[in-house]
């Protein structure tokens, strides 16, 4: 390349917009990246990764770190305890950490867990950013859900003509959860409860007494190398994993 070229080319970067893509990178399993997923991360200068706290490794990192090996990599904390962080406070200074990373002409991408659009913690930077900054360029990719990938795995019809799924992150109480139960075998709803983790314990108890542990399939660490899926009415285990659901048809 001459100098007149490299100079028309450094001209035109400066006049090009950042660009900010959010790409859903699958619930574990490498091998169900979208051929898009490979190539915005190709094409970007700078990955963002999520981790809950600066000490904690990255799962979605993890899922594509033999494709990210040369690239700029930037943590962004996202905390999964709600009570114990300002989320004002945690989207503005993520946001703001990307904004000054994405130069004129360079551009990012931010990866997240799963589907962009379901429950993802990027959805708040997202909205940050471009209030912060509208000269971004911002778009979505994205990814296969957990749900969609457990009833995959497990041979399992997600919902049927006629029926009604309904996604749900898993209640802190019992009598929301019996409720959510009570509106879906009425309204012929298949139930996908995400985050069921740490209130496993007493859920399990709420499915045994409205007897529902043989129509729920439990499903933990999708596409992880501990993946479980199970009928929840063999499950014996006490604790379950942050990425664990329930999956429930009534009839």
């Amino acid at each position: 390349m001459n100098i007149v070229s490299r100079i028309f080319s450094y001209l035109f970067s400066k006049n090009k917009k950042p660009n900010l893509t959010i790409v859903g990178v699958g619930p574990g399993d490498p091998s169900l990246l979208t051929v898009g997923a490979l190539q915005a991360i190709k094409k970007a200068n700078y990955i963002f990764y999520p981790v809950s706290a600066t000490d904690k490794k990255s799962y979605a990192a993890g899922i594509v770190k033999k494709y990210i090996r040369f690239k700029k990599k930037i943590p962004i904390v996202f905390p999964m305890a709600r009570k114990e962080y300002n989320p004002e406070k945690t989207w503005q200074f993520a946001a703001t950490k990307i904004i000054s990373c994405l130069n004129e002409g360079s551009s990012g991408v931010l990866i997240c867990l799963g589907d962009p659009s379901i429950f993802a913690s990027s959805s708040y930077i997202l909205r940050k950013i471009k209030e912060l900054d509208p000269r971004i360029n911002i778009k979505k990719l994205p990814g296969i859900s957990s749900i969609s990938a457990a009833a995959a795995y497990a041979d399992y019809d997600l919902v049927k003509q006629g029926e009604i799924l309904k996604i749900f992150e898993c209640p802190n109480d019992s009598t929301q959860l019996i409720d959510l139960f009570n509106n879906a075998s009425t309204n012929n709803i298949v139930l996908a409860i995400l985050k069921v983790g740490k209130r496993w314990p007493w859920v399990k108890e709420v499915l045994k007494k409205e007897e529902l542990l043989n129509k729920a399939i439990l499903a933990s660490n999708i596409g992880m190398h501990n993946q479980l899926i199970e009928k929840a009415s063999i499950n014996k285990s006490y604790d379950l994993p942050y990425f664990s659901l329930l999956i429930i048809r009534f009839n």
